[in-house]
């Protein structure tokens, strides 16, 4: 079994999260973490899911994937070449004496306090999900009274991969492999 990240490029146009999600439920695939935001372009959306399988499962995904009609691009974002995080947002229960204590664990993961009460803790944490994962971790020992997570989002290191609408509607890359800046 292995992980992977796919980034996906689609038209901007209602259900077409649904349709995608639809895709994965109906063949059996498990979405480990699914997130989608506008890009650059209004009518474009970026979507990055994780998924988990083996080779054979991971080349299906990608293909049935690629062959809906909203979907203009798909990609994997190899760890190697890009870069991933998750927000996390964690409130935790925690009395005068164990205040410190967690305000310790939280700057030694450069993490945020962005809402105090006098019960409680809330904390901001960005990163890997590993370095989410070690935080939660250390916080064991206190009670978590709620954690809202993300889903890991991504990107292509460099402009290799960087893609744009052409004024067909085309996908295009916006780089030639020398790194010039193409003409659209």
């Amino acid at each position: 079994m292995q992980t992977k990240v796919f980034q996906l490029l689609v038209d901007n146009t209602s259900g077409v999260l649904s349709r995608i999600a639809g895709l994965f439920s109906r063949r059996g695939y498990n979405i480990d973490s699914i997130t989608a935001g506008v890009t650059a372009n209004p009518g474009i959306t970026r979507i990055t899911i994780v998924t988990h399988g083996d080779d054979d499962i991971m080349e299906q995904i990608e293909k049935q994937v690629r062959k809906l009609i909203d979907v203009r691009d798909i990609h994997e974002l190899k760890p190697s070449e890009s870069v991933y995080r998750e927000l996390a947002m964690i409130k935790v229960k925690c009395s005068d004496e164990q205040r410190q204590g967690v305000i310790a664990i939280t700057n030694i993961f450069r993490a945020s306090i962005i809402d105090v009460s006098p019960e409680s803790l809330m904390i901001e944490i960005t990163g890997s999900q590993d370095k989410i994962e070690a935080f939660l971790g250390l916080l064991k020992g206190y009670e978590i009274l709620e954690i809202a997570r993300t889903g890991v989002a991504g990107l292509g290191r460099g402009i290799r991969n960087v893609l744009d609408i052409d004024h067909n509607g085309k996908i295009v890359p916006l780089f030639d492999k020398e790194g010039h800046q193409v003409k659209l």
